[in-house]
């Protein structure tokens, strides 16, 4: 009884401790209580509720036992319900004190200096004195408590009081709530107070993300998965946002992050994200801070992701958006010439303001005049720059095969970046001068007249710059198996010549060239003639003798065929040569069948050893004068790769390098050398040119000029809507004026496609690919390239004339059927011909008469010459030299192309004109802009409120103006479609109507 004394008496000086828990919640504190705790205790002499004070002196309850001198005590103090409220794991921290067992007199053995705690779980409050029993299951034991230390006498204030502190936990808890126990079995102490609670994890804006309370786990290891929420204008960035609650409550492992959207920039610590006030723009998500908008731009309202510019000054799409906005240069400063016979140096100045920018470049505007006023005329592509004649990096550039005495005005621009999207034309100097004297150009082609066992009569045409009157020509001519050192020569007054004294059945080389008073012009090409053999010369005269016995009795009736001849070929258009037999006939030498006049084609496969044609019409180089520079593409034999060619004497060129891959056999070598065999034989500004083949090093090579812009339709497709329709025309005319050239040459392509046409920065386009005529056969994965439907062999069906497809007839009337799809590619900015109909749906449709429709923007003119090109009959198709005049005519004369192909509604056609796309066959207008090519606009429309066809429809030039489409292009594009759909709508409402 005396120590129950000196306990309840320092009880009421002790000094309790209080924690503040940042993390935890509450559920039960003792130190609260403002009454009796009323807890339950068994039995009634154990455990017992006294007062006492904290260190602020206010009352609290406390519990205390001390029956020491008694053995077997089992003294239970219980607990009231307390509600779990969602937590798994709970935590109870006890303070309370013990006295030394060792500093009590007398102590019997059993005195002990421990207690133990317990927990009973429960979904309603329903225990009674009885119930549950006082005993360890149904209670759950959570652990002995031990002091850390214990007391062992008091002073005579009564303060020597040690108090432990002692926190466990238990879980999971899964009822309602709960039931605390603590169980004295023998020992002296005081209980002073309990605190029941358990841990979460505080709402925290961590990472640009808010995290909403969370409790923790079941176990004290347990980790708790949250997921953030961005905060307002904030996205998360690439993973979702988590944070881990842990089991003391804390945030920890923090994964992913928010960033504030573009136009919007973090303050407050990364709690806010603020849209980016006027005058300043942010143009992605991230953390970075909003800026101010650069020279010469300006932000319509807060949050801008970019600054417009303002009037008359402009950004590219590859421009950075922190870019200051520019405007176009001035003029060119300074113009020097040079004149040099038909050759010029223009020189000039930088242009006094470059518009802000660093990316001036120079185009060369070449007018030949007449002496008449206004005569002035774009120049022929005969005409040569050096290195180019637009893009021009530095001031200069040498002109070449002009004309002599002729008056030339030469405008040369400064253009920059910005200059495509300025309303008005670069600006530009420009320089006027007047050729000298110079010798001719160089004859193009020779033909044939006749031949016997030891002459040859030969003609050819003037030169294309006489650059005077010609004097006389001179012919150079040797056997083939010689050297050309020795050569004969002929002179000629006119433009036609008899070599005779020749070797039967020998095949010579002939070159002409003109001579003026200034002097002779350069040789023409090498053309092959060859003499008759006895043979061939006696078989001729056997064919003809019958023919002369007979011609005075057949008099009459020659002269009646004559007349029939006459009518028939008045029917036929223009007296055109009859040409209309179907022939698939090898081009070879000139033998004694063909036709006289015919221009020379020589096929490398009639020469015995093909090799031998590589070495007549390739130039072999030393590799050690090829460098490659990297791999740019795969082609049927190896890789193609761009380089550098540098032959001794001559300055150093990019070139394309075809490479024959290892491993190949002697067949494959042939076929890929015959490729430049062929290439060798041609000459002219619009056809690729070879440069040379590596044959005696390893890998073989073909080396030609390097197209820097790669091929037609590809290179259209990435600039779709950038070219007006005179520089697409312009691009025709080249295409055209090479295949003339070539079918002038007897060449039959067999393959003309856009993918075949290659484009330099100029924009001048070449034919290539001269491959499919000698591997028509090849079966090739291609599927470009389909079987025909009566022979064997592969064919590229959309681009093929149907007498080609069905009788595999090429001539070059089936290659002016291509030139008119690739026309059609050309102007649809490299659209699929046909669509997505099938190989057999094409032969079908064509059959029946139907032929693709104009693509938009496509003036009526061009695309009657494509129908013309299209013709069932090849007899009535344009040759190309008719193409080429009709071309030159449209580009003299720009208002030709104005009148546009008006839109059909397709009734009398057997298919769908699908270049127009129908508006009612899309769900929305997204879907719309897609179809038109205009995806990128999407936004652009949305943001202005254009979404629904009846708002577009109406659209004007101002409203697509302050959609924010700039480019001319893009404009003229979207407002004919929008005029399409209008078309479209009207029709719609007449026929409900």
């Amino acid at each position: 009884q005396n120590l129950i004394t000196v306990l309840s008496d320092c009880s009421c000086f002790i000094q309790t401790l209080v924690t503040v828990f940042v993390f935890s919640e509450m559920l039960m504190d003792s130190t609260t209580a403002t009454a009796e705790l009323g807890w339950t205790v068994y039995p009634s002499t154990g455990w017992e509720e006294v007062s006492g004070y904290d260190e602020n002196m206010n009352t609290i309850r406390t519990y205390q036992v001390c029956n020491v001198f008694e053995t077997n005590q089992n003294n239970w103090v219980r607990t009231k319900y307390i509600r779990r409220r969602g937590a798994q794991r709970i935590h109870v921290e006890m303070k309370f004190s013990v006295r030394d067992c060792s500093s009590i007199p007398n102590v019997p053995g059993s005195c002990k200096e421990t207690f133990n705690l317990y927990y009973y779980e429960s979904d309603t409050d329903s225990v009674s004195k009885s119930s549950p029993a006082w005993m360890e299951n149904p209670w759950i034991k959570v652990d002995t408590i031990a002091a850390d230390e214990s007391f062992s006498q008091v002073d005579l204030g009564g303060r020597v009081m040690k108090i432990n502190t002692e926190v466990r936990s238990f879980g999971p808890v899964s009822r309602n709530g709960f039931y605390l126990a603590f169980q004295d079995y023998g020992g002296c102490m005081s209980l002073i107070a309990v605190k029941v609670f358990y841990r979460k994890c505080p709402r925290v804006i961590q990472n640009g993300a808010i995290f909403q309370e969370t409790l923790s786990g079941a176990e004290s290891t347990s980790l708790v998965t949250a997921r953030g929420t961005c905060v307002p204008n904030a996205e998360e960035v690439d993973v979702p946002i988590k944070l881990y609650c842990n089991g003391d409550g804390e945030w920890m492992v923090p994964i992913g992050k928010c960033m504030c959207k573009a136009g919007h920039e973090a303050v407050e610590n990364g709690t806010v994200c603020k849209a980016c006030p006027s005058g300043s723009f942010k143009p992605a998500q991230g953390d970075d801070s909003c800026m101010q908008c650069p020279i010469n731009s300006r932000t319509t309202s807060e949050g801008a992701v970019s600054c417009v510019c303002r009037s008359g000054h402009y950004r590219t799409e590859t421009d950075p958006l922190e870019m200051p906005c520019t405007t176009i240069p001035s003029a060119p400063q300074n113009v020097i010439s040079s004149v040099n016979e038909t050759s010029l140096m223009l020189e000039w100045s930088p242009p006094r303001e470059a518009g802000g920018r660093e990316d001036v470049v120079y185009n060369i505007i070449c007018k030949s005049c007449g002496a008449g006023r206004g005569a002035c005329t774009r120049c022929g592509d005969n005409v040569q720059f050096v290195p180019r004649q637009l893009g021009l990096t530095e001031p200069r550039v040498y002109i070449s095969d002009l004309l002599a005495h002729t008056q030339y005005t030469f405008e040369i621009q400064a253009v920059n970046g910005v200059s495509d999207q300025s309303p008005y034309s670069p600006q530009f100097s420009a320089v006027n001068i007047t050729t000298n004297q110079a010798a001719p150009s160089a004859v193009s082609i020779m033909h044939q007249v006749s031949r016997t066992v030891d002459s040859i009569t030969l003609s050819w045409s003037q030169p294309d710059q006489p650059n005077g009157v010609i004097l006389d020509y001179e012919l150079q001519y040797y056997e083939k198996d010689q050297s050309e050192y020795n050569s004969s020569t002929v002179r000629s007054q006119t433009n036609t010549a008899v070599i005779r004294g020749l070797k039967p059945g020998t095949i010579y080389v002939f070159q002409v060239r003109a001579r003026t008073v200034a002097g002779f012009g350069r040789y023409s090409g090498k053309m092959y003639f060859q003499t008759m053999t006895e043979e061939e010369y006696k078989t001729s005269l056997q064919e003809k003798l019958p023919l002369i016995i007979g011609s005075a009795a057949a008099g009459l009736v020659f002269l009646i065929a004559v007349v029939v001849i006459i009518i028939v070929c008045n029917r036929r258009r223009g007296f055109e040569r009859a040409d209309s037999e179907y022939t698939d006939k090898l081009q070879h030498y000139t033998s004694g069948h063909m036709t006289p006049g015919m221009k020379i084609y020589i096929d490398p496969f009639t020469y015995e050893d093909p090799n031998e044609a590589v070495r007549e019409f390739a130039k072999e180089i030393d590799i050690s004068c090829v460098k490659i520079e990297q791999v740019i593409g795969a082609g049927e034999f190896g890789e193609v790769c761009s380089g550098n060619l540098k032959l001794p004497g001559k300055r150093e060129i990019l070139v394309a390098i075809k490479t024959l891959k290892s491993g190949y056999t002697e067949k494959q070598r042939r076929d890929f050398l015959s490729e430049a065999s062929i290439m060798g034989q041609f000459d002219h500004p619009n056809v690729i040119h070879l440069e040379g083949v590596v044959t005696k090093s390893s890998p073989v090579m073909i080396i030609t000029e390097f197209m820097e812009n790669g091929s037609l339709d590809s290179f259209l497709r990435q600039n779709d809507g950038q070219f007006t329709v005179i520089q697409l025309v312009g691009m025709l005319r080249g295409i055209a004026a090479g295949m003339k050239y070539l079918s002038d040459m007897n060449y039959v392509h067999r393959d003309l496609a856009a993918r075949n046409i290659l484009v330099n920065s100029n924009l001048v386009c070449k034919v290539s690919d001269f491959g499919l005529s000698r591997f028509l056969e090849d079966d090739t994965s291609d599927p470009t390239y389909t079987s025909a439907l009566l022979k064997g062999g592969k064919i590229p069906i959309r681009w093929t004339a149907p007498e080609a497809i069905q009788y595999r007839k090429f001539t070059s009337a089936s290659d002016v059927w291509s030139y008119g799809i690739v026309m059609w590619e050309v102007m649809s900015y490299g659209e699929r011909p046909y669509w997505d109909m099938t190989n057999q749906d094409v032969i079908n449709a064509i059959e029946q008469d139907y032929r693709l429709p104009p693509p938009m923007d496509c003036p009526s003119a061009l695309h009657q010459l494509m129908l013309d090109c299209w013709q069932k009959d090849r007899n009535n198709r344009p040759k190309f030299g008719q193409i080429v005049n009709t071309l030159d005519k449209m580009i003299r004369n720009p208002n030709s192309l104005k009148a546009m192909t008006p839109l059909s509604s397709g009734v009398h056609l057997p298919l769908l004109d699908r270049s127009v796309p129908d508006f009612s066959s899309f769900n929305t207008v997204d879907e719309w802009l897609d179809a038109i090519k205009m995806g990128q606009y999407k936004e652009n429309f949305a943001n202005a409120e254009f979404t629904s066809f009846d708002v577009v429809s109406q659209m004007t030039m101002d409203d697509i103006l302050r959609v924010g489409v700039t480019l001319a292009g893009h404009q003229k594009k979207i407002l004919n479609s929008v005029q399409m759909m209008r078309a479209q709508m009207n029709q719609i409402q007449s026929v409900e109507v």
